[in-house]
């Protein structure tokens, strides 16, 4: 079916309400205003962090690969929540258990344009934002409706004679007006509809393109969906790829008589509600950042917290750990699923997320933004080959596991990837490369709040006046102390200059491929 046209001026304006209320940035209030922002002082010697010493280098030596030997096309599993937080993954014993522990554990998992639709295109095409085009969740460049979709991950397996499974969220804006277009390379096509996407008791799902409409909890229906497909596939001599998109923890409705008043919270399982209610936000130095004055690019980073909002925060923290509950249990289930059908041995399993999620680091909340809370994602792997219960510090990011789903598959990308195969990395003595970062306005336009690049520890990032912000987490673990002008770190604010302007428009091979020690 051709892609339908513009919707029309009205449809249209509702439709990018809705995204934007649905995928929002961060930074919103609460009940009351905040207060002003304090004023941005451009900082000087920051005397808190060390000075670099020989040791502290952007670079470094060429890491070795070690290559894994993995089956003839296996089965291949990527399951992705929605705002799912590193810190939160503590609360989710069953991942841990059969994922984690049977493989490997990615600790520098990152998300290159940190919010929905970016994020989750970069994993159907291996490219980063300012290639795929699809850069933002609304307007100019935003939503499903700034994808083009022609020539995916699905096209390229199912060319290779993979069957191609697609369950829950897809991009933001694929709604009722838009489900007579199916994007090529799918087997199975089962999105949720927005804007029922965030109903998390009433959702929707297109089945064999009609709408349903169902009273099961979000993540059990897409849990019973996944599974149901992954025991038809067990009599197939086919391989498989199937793509389960969870919505927890991202907010969505209901709205609950305990939800806080103007921040918006998930919607957990009736069996897990209040399950966390003793559950206090972390009380580490980068929570309601006390002097933010050096934040030079994100003035909502400037503004203090009232108590009130504190503890509309602590809330919405608390619903979320809540509703990933039903996500790991699910996690769980399909494990048990795979085992069970005599697939397990034979599969790769991804769990990871399309981007992190603040609640209070820096006066924050939300996404979009360059701290590690943010940008940073969980990112799990076990499968044929791979080394159990291991931590990795090699960098993986969302852009790469469409080249590195590929090469399993024995196969190539029909796009130019800008991420590569990681899987000979996961062993390998990595801690760094170079990786282009950038976000975009999310009510649309073409020109980023920000561009920079992250090099294992070091963040160096640029806004739309010049200003930069500079981090070494080696020194400043929580990323409070702005280093761009500190005098004794020119020379490095130098390099990463460099390396900034030789990746911001990188695009396939001329993007960065080097895993450094």
């Amino acid at each position: 079916m051709s892609r339908p046209g513009r919707l029309r001026l009205a449809t249209a304006a509702v439709l990018s309400a809705s995204v934007l209320a649905a995928c929002s940035g961060g930074g919103g209030g609460g009940s009351t205003e905040r207060p002003p922002a304090v004023k941005y002082q451009p900082p000087g010697e920051q005397a808190e962090v060390a000075a670099p010493t020989k040791v502290d280098t952007v670079l470094g030596p060429d890491a070795t690969p070690a290559p894994v030997t993995s089956p003839e096309q296996p089965n291949l599993l990527m399951i992705t929540m929605d705002d799912a937080a590193l810190k939160d993954m503590q609360f989710m014993p069953h991942l841990q258990e059969v994922v984690a522990d049977q493989g490997v554990t990615i600790a520098n998992g990152l998300a290159p344009t940190p919010i929905c639709v970016p994020a989750r295109a970069s994993l159907l095409t291996g490219q980063y934002a300012h290639n795929h085009g699809a850069v933002t969740v609304g307007g100019e460049g935003g939503g499903y409706s700034a994808f083009e979709d022609a020539d995916t991950l699905p096209v390229s397996l199912q060319d290779a004679g993979y069957d191609t499974m697609m369950v829950g969220k897809y991009l933001n804006g694929y709604t009722r007006h838009e489900v007579d277009h199916e994007p090529p390379g799918w087997t199975v096509w089962r999105p949720t509809v927005d804007f029922a996407t965030y109903d998390y008791e009433h959702p929707q799902l297109l089945v064999d393109g009609k709408i349903k409409r169902y009273d099961t909890y979000s993540t059990t229906l897409l849990s019973d969906q996944s599974n149901d497909l992954i025991e038809n596939q067990a009599d197939s001599d086919d391989p498989w790829y199937l793509w389960v998109n969870y919505v927890a923890p991202h907010h969505g409705s209901p709205i609950e008589d305990d939800d806080p008043e103007g921040i918006s919270t998930a919607v957990p399982e009736k069996r897990d509600r209040n399950t966390f209610e003793d559950l206090e936000l972390d009380t580490t130095p980068e929570m309601f950042e006390e002097d933010p004055s050096d934040k030079a690019l994100i003035r909502a980073a400037r503004q203090k917290s009232s108590e009130e909002r504190r503890a509309g925060l602590r809330e919405e923290r608390q619903q979320r750990v809540e509703a990933l509950q039903a996500v790991d249990r699910a996690i769980a289930r399909t494990v048990d699923t795979l085992k069970e059908t005599g697939q397990l041995d034979n599969t790769y399993v991804v769990v990871t997320s399309d981007n992190g999620f603040m609640t209070g680091e820096h006066n924050l909340n939300g996404k979009l933004w360059y701290f590690r809370d943010s940008i940073g994602i969980p990112m799990f792997i076990r499968g044929p080959g791979l080394p159990a219960g291991t931590t990795t510090q090699a960098p993986v990011t969302n852009a790469d596991w469409a080249p590195t789903f590929a090469a399993l598959a024995g196969t190539t990308l029909d796009r130019d990837a800008d991420g590569v195969d990681v899987l000979p990395w996961l062993d390998s003595d990595a801690t760094r490369r170079v990786i282009p970062v950038a976000g975009w306005p999310v009510k649309g336009g073409l020109e980023p709040l920000y561009t920079g690049v992250i090099v294992g520890p070091w963040t160096y990032v640029r806004g739309r006046k010049g200003r930069g912000e500079l981090y070494y987490a080696t020194n400043d673990q929580y990323q409070l102390y702005n280093l761009y002008r500190d005098p004794r770190y020119r020379a490095i604010r130098k390099e990463l200059r460099g390396l900034w302007l030789e990746t911001r428009d990188c695009a396939g091979a001329t993007c960065p491929r080097t895993f450094m020690k």
